[in-house]
């Protein structure tokens, strides 16, 4: 029963990165055909951003009151609607009230799933759990590009992928008794006193530096993700489809250090791991910030999305060993506002500052938040010594 909803969350979080890339592959055909503006992308990426943040502060409400099968099914059935819905949509307004649900139901399967595989499996299946978000947001934009060369195409594209999300929503549905009879021994021990940590998440020793962490890295991961081609072509003066070559090096370190992770955590420990890739970061972060030979500038980036890939999963599983069970969901609600709120406030912070100082502020900015998220991390590790 295990490895059934083992399988089962991996498909889920392999649907779950689908639609993240979708939306910046499709803009160039999609804003075109129904007259959005070029800055559109921005504001329908915003609200779906919004909606995650909003549904992540809610997520430990909604587990207790639906519990995360029931949560997940309903979650992913949104995020099927929504899709379907822009595969119709006759304009832009369209599609930015269509973000609200795709960005309410894709928080409310982040923090719920997280904190269920944070709960009941070791740590090797949180890296292995976000290696699969990779493949899925791998093969979003490789599906949509099969329609892309039709008419019309993008439509068909999000109506194929809507089709999938709706598929694994009846799936999910029809698992609803198994997940309550395995969430029944977890949720059984819930008490008075368990409530009230739960209740006050902030108020627990370690939160905020938690927290921080969380900020820093999906600033680092986004900004990265954003703002890396335009440093190579802006400053390193390669093309524009070599930027674009050794920026994919970013993701595929992500998706392959996740996978290496998986079978590290068999024999390191959580924080060695973490170290041992902000060091790899901050490697990587050198290589961009000093003149070096452009070579080093696709090394950098490669070594910096190595470097990422167990920080998140190796976060998130810590959580209930740092807080305990009881408050491991709201505390996990929280750590996915604090990661979105640094993937939507950085990147748009580096935009402006880089006409007035140069692109050179993306490895600066990269650095100071690497630097933050590194003082956070030791100040845990340090009030926890024997953890």
């Amino acid at each position: 029963m295990a490895t059934f909803f083992l399988v089962l969350i991996y498909i889920t979080f392999i649907s779950l990165g689908l639609p993240d890339s979708l939306l910046g592959s499709a803009w160039p055909v999609l804003s075109g055909e129904i007259g959005a503006p070029l800055s559109g992308a921005g504001i329908v990426s915003f609200i779906v951003t919004g909606g995650t943040i909003i549904s992540s502060l809610l997520t430990d409400r909604l587990v207790r009151r639906l519990g995360t099968g029931r949560l997940t099914a309903i979650s992913v059935c949104m995020t099927a609607a929504a899709l379907l819905g822009f595969s119709f949509a006759p304009g832009f307004w369209w599609l930015c009230l269509l973000a609200v649900p795709l960005g309410l139901g894709a928080g409310a399967v982040d923090a719920g799933l997280n904190n269920y595989v944070a709960l009941h499996y070791a740590a090797r299946h949180m890296s292995w759990l976000h290696c699969f978000w990779g493949i899925g947001a791998t093969a979003g934009p490789a599906v949509l590009s099969l329609f892309l060369a039709q008419r019309g195409g993008w439509r068909k594209g999000y109506l194929v992928i809507g089709a999938i999300q709706l598929c694994l929503t009846a799936v999910l549905f029809f698992t609803l008794p198994l997940w309550k009879k395995r969430e029944q021994p977890a949720r059984a021990g819930t008490g008075a006193a368990a409530a009230q940590r739960a209740a006050h998440p902030l108020r627990l020793p370690l939160a905020k530096p938690v927290l921080l962490g969380f900020f820093c890295y999906c600033g680092i991961e986004a900004s990265t993700n954003l703002w890396a081609a335009s440093y190579l072509t802006g400053l390193r003066g390669v093309s524009a489809q070599t930027a674009a070559q050794w920026t994919s090096l970013f993701f595929l370190g992500i998706t392959a250090g996740r996978l290496i992770t998986g079978f590290a955590t068999m024999r390191l420990p959580a924080r060695t791991l973490m170290r041992a890739g902000q060091g790899c970061c901050l490697l990587g972060v050198l290589f961009l910030l000093l003149p070096l030979p452009r070579a080093f500038a696709a090394a950098g980036l490669a070594l910096i999305g190595l470097g990422c890939a167990p920080l998140y999963p190796c976060m998130l599983h810590e959580t209930p060993r740092r807080f305990g069970e009881e408050a491991a969901q709201s505390l996990m609600g929280l750590q996915m506002a604090c990661a979105y709120l640094g993937s939507t406030l950085v990147p748009p912070l580096v935009g402006l500052l880089a006409p007035r100082l140069s692109l050179w502020v993306l490895p600066s900015v990269l650095l100071l938040l690497l630097t933050v998220m590194i003082f956070a991390c030791e100040y845990i590790n340090r009030a926890h010594p024997s953890h």
